[in-house]
């Protein structure tokens, strides 16, 4: 009978990722393994707490802290961001989506909190990067592949100037786009919290949950856990390292991330997890974090059938709900309608599913080519479904 350990095996070594870390629970039975090495050399065997850079699964969490400040009442939903973020208090929309960046008008309403949490502000990546404004995106604020090099982004106020002289896609409300909001929310929780970003998700989040590892930066005393990032060479074929363990994560940069900087291991994410199964109860004295309805409101769908339908390259018969990808259809056997959750372009995925009571945690330090699965995610997903 196949086991976890064997899925992850396939896909470990030759060319693949040196190692990864898997963790699937279902109710309070916890199967975890780590297979392989932190590094390509094979001298630092992977541990079940080794320490991943987990890029796009830090959004649940970024999403997590902006409802924790809607529950307080200092900012609301429906509520617009000017007051906190004045830089988009009048933004600029392209004609078209293929226009010139000069080619602009006036946005026809104001963006919205909500707007932020469920993608669709005007600001992000369609499935086409070659639009100019998006292009913008990347070259100005290191978005895309940029967002992997945390130490070369713009201070917070430095970055929303930037992004104030880029104009929106879509008219707010219009369309999802991806990953640009986030980063727009964590600006946002910083000046409404008046904490930086890496002090709120400390002091909210980690700590009460016992998330010991997560965080923008991985201390001196951890670096012996912390897994070496590679991307797959064009060139040559086998890897090449991206970031070492004394690399960009050593400090903790000027803009920390809300859409992609997280570290964290795959015990760390799993006790977030459970703190939504739980309806936002979490940590070893099962306190409340956030209320069911921000967990219900958080792991709920949003998108029109149409925004779905334009987001195929991002969304495989999924919706959005806040920070993270909520499954719609059944079309394999690990989408179950409800499951919520998300991938990192470092080679992550990080899902729960309400229906099953079930928590799957993958993390590899691989990186992605594009934004379709990974075989080894699919085989992954597979065998947490219990397929």
């Amino acid at each position: 009978m196949t086991n976890l350990n064997d899925v992850l095996n396939e896909h470990v070594g030759d060319g693949a990722a040196p190692g990864a870390v898997g963790l699937v629970a279902r109710g309070d039975r916890v199967e975890a393994v780590a297979v392989g090495s932190a590094d390509a050399e094979g001298t630092v065997p992977m541990r079940r707490d080794s320490i991943f850079r987990i890029a796009s699964m830090t959004k649940p969490l970024t999403a997590a802290a902006v409802m924790m400040l809607v529950e307080e009442g200092r900012i609301a939903l429906n509520e617009p961001v000017r007051q906190w973020l004045p830089e988009l208090a009048a933004p600029m929309v392209v004609r078209t989506p293929d226009s010139p960046v000069d080619d602009v008008v006036p946005a026809d309403k104001v963006i919205t909190v909500e707007d932020l949490l469920t993608f669709r502000a005007g600001y992000g990546f369609p499935s086409d990067f070659s639009l100019p404004a998006v292009q913008l995106l990347m070259s100005e604020l290191k978005q895309g592949s940029g967002s992997l090099q945390p130490q070369q982004v713009l201070a917070p106020d430095a970055w929303m100037a930037a992004l104030s002289r880029i104009p929106l896609l879509h008219q707010p409300g219009e369309e999802w786009l991806y990953n640009t909001c986030s980063d727009i929310l964590g600006v946002l929780i910083a000046r409404v919290s008046d904490r930086s970003l890496p002090e709120f998700l400390a002091e909210r989040l980690s700590e009460p949950l016992g998330m010991a590892d997560t965080a923008f930066a991985v201390p001196a005393a951890k670096a012996d856990r912390f897994t070496s990032f590679y991307r797959a060479d064009p060139e040559g074929g086998g890897l090449r390292i991206a970031d070492a363990p004394d690399g960009e994560w050593s400090s903790v940069p000027a803009f920390p991330s809300g859409a992609g900087g997280l570290v964290s291991t795959a015990d760390d994410w799993y006790a977030f997890a459970r703190m939504l199964l739980a309806g936002g109860e979490g940590g070893s004295g099962g306190r409340r974090v956030l209320s069911r309805e921000s967990v219900r409101l958080m792991t709920t769908d949003h998108l029109t059938r149409a925004q779905r339908e334009h987001s195929t390259l991002f969304l495989e018969g999924q919706g959005w709900g806040y920070g993270g990808s909520v499954d719609i259809e059944a079309a394999e056997p690990w989408n179950v309608p409800g499951r919520y959750g998300w991938v990192g372009g470092t080679g992550t995925a990080g899902h729960l599913t309400p229906a099953t009571g079930t928590v799957s945690v993958l993390l590899t330090q691989l990186a992605m080519t594009g934004p379709t699965p990974t075989p080894v995610m699919r085989d992954f997903w597979r065998y947490a479904a219990g397929a």
